[in-house]
């Protein structure tokens, strides 16, 4: 319940007050306050009705006393419940219509930030992430990640950010981080990066709900199109992705029959309409990655040349540290593994990349194909204890024991 209506209560009070700190205070006095009291009295009828009116009780407090201890000597300045508050936003805009989880990540996206800050602050207020798996994301400690959020909100306090929907010719402007946003928590659904469980479907499924509205509103943005359609194309393989005790299954041994035939379809047509229009972004490239795995029958029908073709035009577009893993398992399929292992090299001298288990765990399964059983053992032992994700650690120590039984 508090995954469904937390974004809820987040806009009702942004959109009032404007002031995201205060507000995200407010919200999580609003979830204490519910956690204390509902196991007595019984959930409300109406939950977030509930919630709202606390979290904006909390606030106001929080504003009275903020008020009387800057302006002591001027009591007649202290604020009324209602004085301050941002004006109801003009929602005369494409997002009209789209529930408040949407609207809250266009009202976050704010101009005032940069990018990667727009992203990261979003992914913490909105989709809820926790510091550490913000950090994972973007290769960086979660202390380093929580010092960036912190100056963030700090940037946002003292440019005056107020909290309002873009007008309709500035959407484009934020359109590219919502999309960051969308796929962050798409990915950590499809691959948690710690826990017991290796897929958060719900989570998933909750980014491709907020991605098709974003479609519904911009359905001639081609990069729009292209991020559905690649949330789309690699959810279809969520069923075969874990058996039946939660471990994980790698993409060759996955039962393709039970892969979801509707997500796929929709997925290659989406693909199909935006493929032909104007420049290829980077969703586009990756739906187009996913639409030839989706459609070999079999793992060894998979077109790999022309996947690692399409891994180059990435690398060009939007170049990264997964990129050239992803690009290093499709070049050494295409034309051997020494090769695969070449384009990894240049990750090896990247500090945050040594501390990731992929990058080792890619080397591991690169190196066994190229017949070095032992360097390919010490990656995998290292792959395991670098992963916080319990099925990825179970997976790799099989593929460790395996490798050594076999020598």
């Amino acid at each position: 319940m508090w995954r469904r209506e937390a974004p809820h209560v987040r806009a009702a009070l942004l959109r009032r007050y404007g002031q995201p700190d205060a507000c995200e205070d407010a919200v999580q006095d609003a979830a204490e306050a519910a956690a204390a009291r509902w196991p007595l009295t019984g959930v409300p009828d109406e939950p977030r009705a509930w919630l709202i009116q606390v979290a904006a009780r909390r606030l106001i407090d929080r504003m009275r006393a903020e008020a009387a201890r800057t302006r002591r000597e001027r009591l007649d300045a202290v604020r009324e419940p209602g004085a301050g508050v941002v004006p109801p936003v003009d929602d005369d805009t494409p997002v009209t219509g789209a529930d408040d989880t949407l609207r809250l990540l266009f009202l976050c996206c704010h101009p005032a930030l940069s990018r990667p800050s727009q992203v990261a602050l979003t992914l913490r207020a909105v989709a809820g992430l926790r510091v550490e798996q913000i950090a994972a994301a973007y290769l960086v400690p979660a202390r380093t990640m929580t010092q960036r959020l912190s100056r963030a909100r700090a940037t946002l306090r003292e440019a005056g950010a107020r909290f309002t929907m873009p007008p309709p010719d500035a959407l484009p402007d934020r359109v590219a981080a919502v999309l960051d946003v969308c796929h962050l928590v798409f990915s950590e659904g499809y691959t948690r990066t710690s826990g017991d469980q290796l897929v958060d479907v719900e989570l998933a499924e909750e980014a491709i709900r907020l991605t098709r509205q974003v479609h519904a509103a911009l359905p001639d943005h081609h990069e729009v199109t292209g991020a559905l359609a690649l949330m789309l194309l690699t959810h279809a393989r969520s069923p075969t992705r874990t058996d039946a005790a939660g471990d994980l299954v790698p993409l060759a041994d996955q039962d393709r029959s039970r892969w979801r035939r509707d997500l796929i379809d929709e997925g290659v047509a989406l693909l199909g309409r935006a493929l032909p229009h104007g420049p290829v972004g980077r969703y586009q490239l990756q739906a187009a990655i996913a639409a030839v795995h989706a459609e070999a029958p079999a793992f060894g029908d998979t077109d790999w040349l022309q996947i690692s073709v399409l891994y180059d035009m990435l690398s060009r577009v939007a170049p990264s540290p997964f990129v050239t893993l992803n690009q290093a398992v499709a070049v050494a399929m295409a034309h051997g593994p020494d090769v695969g292992l070449a384009l990894l090299e240049p990750l090896l001298a990247d500090p945050a990349m040594r501390r990731h288990h992929r990058l080792h765990a890619v080397r591991a399964h690169l190196l066994e194909l190229d017949g070095d059983a032992h360097a390919a053992a010490e990656h995998y032992k290292l792959a395991a204890r670098l992963t916080g994700s319990l099925p990825e650690q179970r997976y790799l120590n099989r593929r460790l024991a395996r490798l050594t039984s076999d020598s």
